[in-house]
């Protein structure tokens, strides 16, 4: 599959250069960051970040939202956006093993891959090392 054959399948949402970074990292190991478009909440009111999140998800026909934090303000705006638009789905405390899931599963519905991703990303994370500190 080309660059050029990638579809945009979802949206990445979050603070600062959260989302063009982990969408970066993306590209670089997959080829596939174009399936991303991405949004930062830098310097923007919370409604500025609904109003751009809608428009974006609107020209791109997106009904995926990935997102750094929980209750953060481009989580908030998903939710706001999902009331309007039950079939989207959003995956909060996005991280890199979660998009990469995502963009290796183009067999199927982007809100079935965003599912299957989302489990794959609370399976990456693992502790490792340290000692208990008894508290």
């Amino acid at each position: 599959m080309s660059e050029a054959d990638v579809a945009v399948r979802a949206l990445v949402a979050g603070h600062g250069d959260f989302a063009a970074g982990i969408v970066s990292a993306v590209h670089q190991i997959t080829g596939r960051g174009e399936a991303f478009v991405v949004l930062s909440n830098r310097d923007m009111s919370a409604s500025d970040v609904e109003r751009t999140m809608r428009e974006q998800v609107d020209a791109g026909a997106i009904d995926v939202i990935f997102t750094d934090l929980p209750a953060g303000s481009c989580t908030m705006a998903a939710r706001r956006l999902q009331r309007e638009r039950p079939a989207v789905v959003l995956v909060t405390g996005t991280n890199l093993a979660t998009l990469l899931d995502f963009v290796f599963h183009t067999d199927v519905p982007a809100t079935e891959a965003a599912r299957h991703a989302a489990d794959k990303g609370r399976s990456a994370l693992v502790v490792t090392g340290g000692a208990p500190s008894g508290h």
